[in-house]
Formats: C-alpha cells, sequence, structure tokens
C-alpha cells in the first residue's frame, strides 16, 4: 500500500489540486449551486462504491414509511442514456441501472427517478409527482451543483476515508476534506457495535466537529428467497439457530463491490458453497451462463441451486430463462442496513428535517 501512494504521488497530486479548484469555484460562488424548495437527503461516499448507499437508501425510505409521495434519485450506474427517466418495476438495467429497477420492486409506491443531471432531474421530479414530500438521492454527495439540504456520508469500518488516499493512490474520489460537509456520517459494514470509548476515538479519527452526528451500522441479510424453482425451496426453511439449513449444492454469484460478508453468511446456510466473483455492476452475457453451467457441473453431483443478490438479479434474471442455466433453481439474497447505536435519534434526524423543511416552505 505505501509503495502504491508512494508510486502514484505524482498522479495524486494533481487530482487534489483540481478538486480544490473545482470545490474553490464552488465554495466562492464563481459557480452556482441550487438548494431545491423540496427536502432533500443526498446519500453519498468519499470513496469508490462499495460503501452501502442503496441499502442505506432503502432504510432512509423505510423510516419515511406513510409519507407520501415520496421519490429517489440516482444516476442509474451502467444505464444507456443521460437522461431523466422515471423507472418503472418491469425495467432492464439496461435502461434504469440496476439499484434503481431494485429500489421500485421493493418499494413500489415510492417514484423511483434516474438522471445524469441532479439539478434539472430534481425540477424534474417536482413537475411530475405533485407534493412530493422528500427527494432521497444515491451517490450525490460529488454532485456540488446541487445543494441538498441533507448530506449522509458513509465510509467503511474496513476502511474508513480517513486512512484513504486520492486515486490512483488510494480509493478516494474526493477530498477527505469534503466529509465537513455531512450532517452525519456512518460508519457501515461494522462487525459489531463499538463500545463508547472506541465511539469517541473513531470520531477523533475522522475529524468531525461536535455538531455532525456519527453512526455505526451493521449488515442483516434475509433469508434466501426463491425466484425461481421450487425443488429446493423446502430445503430453505430457516432454523431459529442460524445454522446450516440446506444440504443443497449453491453457486453464489455476484457483480458486487465487497461479496466477502455475503460469501461469509452464505456457508451458514449452505453445506457446500462455490463462488464466481465479479466486478461491481458486471453485465452479465451469455457466455457468463456457459461459465455458470460448466463450474455447476464440475462442483458437486445431483441438484444444485444458484444464488445471488437483488442487484445481480436484475441484470441476471432476464438471461436466465435461456439454456443452459433454463432448469436450475434462482434464489436471491436480500440485505438491510441496520444503525447499531441510537437508531431512534437517526430515525429522527431524517424526519426533523424533512418536517422542518416542509414547515418553510
Amino acid at each position: 500500500m505505501l509503495l502504491r501512494r508512494i508510486l502514484f504521488a505524482p498522479f495524486t497530486l494533481l487530482l487534489g489540486i483540481v478538486l480544490h479548484v473545482r470545490h474553490g469555484l464552488y465554495d466562492s460562488g464563481i459557480l452556482k449551486r441550487t438548494r431545491p424548495t423540496v427536502p432533500t437527503i443526498a446519500i453519498g461516499n468519499l470513496a469508490l462504491g462499495g460503501t452501502g448507499k442503496t441499502p442505506m437508501l432503502e432504510l432512509v425510505l423505510r423510516i419515511l414509511n406513510g409519507l407520501a409521495p415520496l421519490a429517489t434519485l440516482s444516476r442509474g450506474y451502467g444505464r444507456i442514456g443521460t437522461d431523466v427517466h422515471e423507472v418503472m418495476p418491469d425495467d432492464l438495467a439496461t435502461r434504469s441501472g440496476d439499484e434503481p429497477v431494485q429500489v421500485k420492486v421493493k418499494f413500489p409506491s415510492v417514484r423511483v427517478f434516474v438522471g445524469a443531471d441532479r439539478v434539472m432531474a430534481v425540477h424534474h421530479i417536482q413537475e411530475q409527482v405533485q407534493g412530493v414530500k422528500a427527494v432521497v438521492m444515491d451517490d450525490a454527495l460529488q454532485h456540488r451543483s446541487l445543494d441538498a439540504g441533507m448530506n449522509i456520508l458513509l465510509t467503511t469500518w474496513q476502511r474508513p476515508y480517513c486512512d484513504d488516499a486520492l486515486v490512483p493512490a488510494g480509493r478516494l474520489r474526493d477530498l477527505r476534506g469534503r466529509a465537513s460537509m455531512a450532517q452525519a456520517v456512518v460508519v457501515t459494514k461494522c462487525p459489531a457495535l463499538p463500545d463508547a470509548a472506541s465511539r469517541q476515538q473513531w470520531r477523533k479519527r475522522l475529524q468531525l466537529r461536535e455538531e455532525q452526528h456519527l453512526f455505526f451500522a451493521g449488515i442483516a441479510y434475509e433469508a434466501p428467497r426463491i425466484v425461481r424453482g421450487s425443488e429446493a425451496s423446502s430445503s430453505l426453511d430457516a432454523d431459529s439457530g442460524g445454522g446450516v439449513v440446506s444440504t443443497t449444492p449453491v453457486l453464489l454469484v455476484t457483480g458486487i463491490a465487497d461479496p466477502g460478508p455475503l460469501r461469509d453468511h452464505i456457508k451458514d446456510w449452505f453445506v457446500a458453497v462455490d463462488h464466481v466473483a465479479f466486478p461491481d455492476h458486471h453485465p452479465f452475457r451469455p457466455s457468463d451462463l456457459e461459465a455458470f453451467a460448466a463450474r455447476l457441473a464440475k462442483f458437486a453431483p445431483g441438484p444444485k441451486m444458484l444464488i445471488t443478490t437483488e442487484k445481480d438479479a436484475v441484470r441476471l434474471l432476464p438471461l436466465l430463462s435461456e439454456r443452459p442455466l433454463k432448469d436450475i433453481p434462482v434464489a436471491v439474497i436480500g440485505m438491510r442496513t441496520v444503525i447499531l447505536n441510537e437508531p431512534e435519534r437517526f430515525a429522527d434526524l431524517i424526519h426533523r428535517h424533512v418536517a422542518t423543511h416542509q414547515a418553510h416552505r
């Protein structure tokens, strides 16, 4: 890691200069910023993916459950086009991006939008969704032209931004000092809630101001859910002890940034697990299906099953109706972000932001 930082130091320095100039232009008012009249909540990070933005967005939607209408906005990573588009449950990932489709399927009453220009997209949402109560935005912290009312910054337990460096020496895409813009910072993917002394140490490491809220979040996995085929469904009944509940060999297919925790969790459910990992947002192709079939054939005898994530299922399931995996049972496993320290206070911050903004409109 140290050698990498030394080798790429000149490029990191150049990026740092560019970012300082860019932020300076916005902070001085030379470049315009727009504060929407609708309550906006921006969820993002300083690093290149893998911090859990979509699960956090879903948590915010659950917190705001009962408040309608609600809307979400994201870029729609991997989709074709940059126009503002409202996502439908049957959209393909190529039209809307995998995560927006996932959100629409899980929250059918929420109006889900994608668009590269966040300012234009929020204006479009306000025109299309009369009386919208709030817009929750995924990955909007780097869009300085949009001045969100509330910023939630995510960083992982395993690699917090305070220990990282700008690309290409590290994984940061923005300056560490930009953490000061966040009203709340959430350390995600925590193995457990750290004690009070450790939480204070984290505040110092992250260099948070006294008024900035610090939360710690973990991952809660749902039971695997059969979405095609019923042969293995009887073996997926959860036991209360959380131990192995199925002897069916499974192939875990992932195209997410950090599949390690999920892979470890799956091994608590199944005796035999093989794993094929792709980069985040991997566009699955028919050739991948051939590779999966070959892997399954060699993995173990007898009936087998394929398991994937909710996000990957959006890109993978449309292909699975064709051979060679036409008859293989498929299950999807969902995950939730869980606030480990003072979840009521986190929810109260969300509710108060929306309520206060509405009161002053």
